[in-house]
C-alpha cells in the first residue's frame, strides 16, 4: 500500500521537514513559503548557508540506534578518495569523463532551495566550461531531507538514466508546485510524468523496497562522510558545506589540479 511505502520512505530517508534558503535567492511563491521553516524554527528568519538536518532533533536512522542528530554518529575524519567513492548499490549519476583531472560530488535534496538555485544559476556554466571540456567529472548524490524529498527522490531514481538529469532539473525548477509540508503524491507525480513516467510506474516505484534500502545506503554513506545538509560538495577530497558560485568552484578546481589532489579515477 502507498501509505506503508510513505512510512518506510520517511523512516529510511529522513524524518521531518526542513528547508533553508539564502537571503540573496529569489523569493518563493506564497504557498511554498508558508510551508518552509528555518533551521531555528522561526518562519521568515534569515536562512542558513544550507538546508540542514540539525534542527530535526530526531534519532539517526543509521548506525548506533542511540545516536542522535546532535552527536554519536559515526563520521570518517579526513575521508580519502576511496572512502568517498566506496562502491554503491545504485549507479553513480555522473557527467563528464571518468578520468577527468578533478571530481566534484554534490549531495543534494530535491526540496532544498539552495540546491535549486545552484542547479539553475551555476550548474549550466559549470557544465559548459568544466564538465563538457573534460576538466571535471560531476557526480550527483541524493541526500533527501524530509518526507516530501524522500518520496520525490524515489521517483527520481525510477526514471530511466538518460532522463535522470532532466527530471532532477524539473523537480528543482518547479519546487513551488510540489514542495509542501505534507506529502502530496499527485503533485510529485505531475512533475515525474513530464519525462514519460506513467502513474502505475510511479505508484509501483514508491513501493520498491529495494530502491528505498539502496537510497538509505547512499544517504548513510553521506552522513559517514560528514554530510549534514545540502548542498554539500566534495571537490577532490575537500568538503565544502555551502552553495558554491562558479567562481568558487573554478578556484577549488584549480587548487586541486595544482596540488595534484587524487581524483575518483584513481580509486580502486
Amino acid at each position: 500500500m502507498l501509505v506503508r511505502s510513505l512510512g518506510l520512505a520517511a523512516t529510511l530517508l529522513g524524518a521531518g521537514w526542513l528547508s533553508a534558503c539564502g537571503a540573496n535567492l529569489p523569493p518563493l511563491s506564497a504557498d511554498a513559503t508558508a510551508s518552509i521553516s528555518t533551521e531555528g524554527g522561526a518562519s521568515g528568519a534569515a536562512y542558513p548557508a544550507t538546508t540542514s538536518e540539525k534542527a530535526e532533533g530526531m534519532p539517526s536512522p543509521f548506525g548506533d540506534p542511540t545516536a542522535t542528530a546532535a552527536g554519536g554518529r559515526e563520521v570518517i575524519q579526513n575521508p580519502t578518495i576511496a572512502d568517498i567513492m566506496a562502491p554503491s548499490p545504485l549507479p553513480e549519476m555522473s557527467w563528464g569523463r571518468t578520468d577527468a583531472p578533478v571530481t566534484i560530488v554534490e549531495y543534494a535534496s530535491l526540496t532544498c532551495p539552495h540546491c535549486s538555485n545552484f542547479h539553475k544559476t551555476t550548474f549550466p556554466e559549470l557544465k559548459s566550461r568544466l564538465i563538457d571540456t573534460g576538466k571535471v567529472r560531476f557526480i550527483l548524490r541524493e541526500f533527501p531531507i524530509g518526507k516530501t524529498s524522500g518520496n520525490a527522490t524515489i521517483a527520481l531514481r525510477c526514471a530511466p538514466p538518460d532522463k535522470y538529469l532532466d527530471l532532477y532539473g524539473k523537480f528543482m525548477e518547479q519546487q513551488a508546485s510540489w514542495v509542501s509540508q505534507e506529502v502530496r503524491l499527485d503533485a510529485i507525480y505531475a512533475v515525474a510524468r513530464q519525462v514519460g513516467m506513467t502513474r502505475p510506474q510511479f505508484d509501483a516505484c514508491l513501493q520498491n523496497q529495494g530502491m528505498i534500502e539502496n537510497l538509505k545506503w547512499v544517504k548513510d554513506r553521506g552522513r559517514k562522510l560528514g554530510i549534514v545538509g545540502t548542498p554539500n560538495f566534495f571537490i577532490g577530497t575537500k568538503l565544502i558545506k555551502k552553495e558554491l558560485t562558479f567562481a568558487e568552484i573554478a578556484d577549488y578546481v584549480e587548487q586541486a589540479s595544482r596540488t595534484g589532489t587524487p581524483t575518483a579515477a584513481a580509486s580502486p
